[in-house]
């Protein structure tokens, strides 16, 4: 078990030293996707959407960005289709 957290220790420590900025943008990417999630969470069943979509969708293209720094197809694929729907979703709701 020690040995997991050791290389997983080592792992981040090497991924922030690759690129510090990508890793603060993928640290606040995944701080904004948890905020969004536990805001969710709580103000059920009326959320305030109309706050959250924007910073939601916000997240999902800086997730995207860091994926497409990473060359990972998957990951841009999906932050970029989610980015996607979600901006349909608010511009449906916004009219």
């Amino acid at each position: 078990m020690n040995d997991i957290l050791l290389n997983t220790f080592d792992w981040t420590r090497d991924d922030f030293k690759s690129n510090r900025f990508r890793f603060a943008v993928e640290l606040l990417a995944w701080a904004i996707s948890i905020g969004c999630s536990i805001t969710m969470a709580l103000t059920v069943p009326t959320p305030p959407l109309l706050a959250l979509y924007p910073v939601w969708i916000l997240g999902c293209a800086m997730y995207a960005w860091a994926s497409y720094t990473r060359k990972s197809f998957g990951m841009l694929a999906n932050y970029i289709l989610l980015t996607t729907i979600d901006s349909v979703g608010l511009i449906r709701m916004l009219m």
